[in-house]
């Protein structure tokens, strides 16, 4: 039996690291023989106790950051671990750029495996040294994109013993019998709202889209980031809001601030004729919408980020520049105009490989573990 120990934020949280972790954490605890301890990242905002299982124990303690006793406790925990996996984003973890993590990774003496979120093909000095130190306190390095593992072999060093891709997981999305399509073409968007989701691009993009009959709806799902809130409140909500009167295109923008529930969410997915994925960021190494949208088969239009390039450069939808809303609107068109295309390009990308489920993705990571154990943790 393997027991597998966590780092990382959790359900409750809700954000894209907590979504990951719940998954693959999940997905290995319903194993034959495998169980599976979570230390929850508190990344500062409130939430309820996460729910336990006789397979899958979530800790009731959460580190906080600014804590060396609560780093002490946390490393105790993960210490009777076979295996720990350390999710990393420089925003979670405290200390400047979450340079705390570190200590955490020193105090541990079991086999480390540290999951790359965002790899930074530009990072200020002091990033650089943080990703070189976590790289230096870990057995193996995963990124999950060809992009990122390029980035971590050529410009922050990894040896190519030490570094694995491992793709994003996904959960199998099955068609809706019930689904009703709207008389409008839908373009959708859908994750936590704040700030570099660049839902404004495509408010503006419908804004040169008056003479196409029927007019597109654009559909916003998604709570604001809990960050988000905290800080700025509900003030990127009301500015989509307040850009769609300005442009004169109100009518054609709904913007649901409910969370999904899975069936829900596959519903709306369904109904979908685009899915939107607008970031401002030109370095986003993952996205889980993404993989999700290529999943369910949905024609995208992304921005130029790194897994757009490589999910989509070959089908399924069309990358534009990012802020554009010229660039956007064209791509919906194109898209719109010809959607059995469109369908057909989403399938290709869907066959290319792209899409692996959870199961198949908790299965190298128990590949990962037998590999550590064999070797000793691969180094000495």
């Amino acid at each position: 039996m393997t027991l597998f120990g966590f780092l990382s934020t959790y359900p409750p949280t809700r954000c894209g690291l907590a979504t990951f972790t719940e998954a693959l954490a999940s997905a290995i605890a319903t194993g034959d023989s495998d169980r599976c301890v979570v230390v929850r990242v508190d990344d500062g905002v409130p939430a309820d106790a996460a729910v336990s299982s006789a397979r899958l124990r979530v800790d009731d303690r959460m580190l906080q950051p600014g804590d060396p006793a609560g780093r002490a406790t946390a490393a105790e925990t993960l210490a009777v671990c076979d295996i720990v996996v350390v999710q990393h984003e420089y925003g979670i973890y405290g200390g400047a750029d979450g340079d705390e993590v570190i200590d955490l990774l020193q105090r541990l003496h079991v086999p480390r495996v540290v999951v790359m979120h965002t790899v930074l093909p530009a990072p200020t000095a002091h990033q650089r040294r943080v990703t070189e130190q976590i790289i230096e306190n870990s057995e193996i390095v995963v990124a999950m994109t060809s992009t990122a593992a390029d980035l971590l072999s050529e410009l922050y060093g990894v040896p190519e013993e030490r570094l694995r891709l491992i793709p994003h997981g996904v959960e199998e999305w099955t068609a809706q019998p019930d689904i009703v399509h709207s008389e409008r073409p839908v373009l959708l968007t859908w994750g936590l709202l704040g700030p570099g989701k660049g839902i404004e691009w495509v408010i503006r993009a419908l804004a040169t889209m008056k003479d196409l009959d029927p007019q597109p709806l654009y559909r916003v799902l998604g709570q604001t980031h809990p960050k988000v809130l905290l800080e700025n409140g509900e003030q990127y909500r009301r500015s989509l809001w307040a850009l769609a009167d300005e442009l004169g295109v109100i009518a054609s923008v709904e913007i649901d601030a409910r969370y999904q529930q899975p069936d829900e969410l596959a519903r709306e997915v369904a109904g979908a004729d685009v899915v939107m994925l607008p970031y401002d960021s030109h370095d986003q190494a993952t996205s889980g919408v993404l993989v999700e949208a290529v999943a369910a088969g949905r024609p995208v239009v992304a921005t130029r980020f790194p897994h757009a390039i490589e999910l989509l450069s070959d089908g399924g939808g069309a990358l534009v520049a990012h802020r554009s809303p010229d660039e956007v609107a064209a791509a919906v068109r194109m898209l719109l105009a010809d959607p059995a295309h469109a369908l057909a390009d989403a399938e290709l990308a869907r066959s290319l490989g792209s899409v692996i489920s959870w199961h198949s993705i908790a299965e190298r990571y128990r590949e990962l573990a037998a590999e550590l154990a064999l070797v000793g943790g691969l180094r000495s």
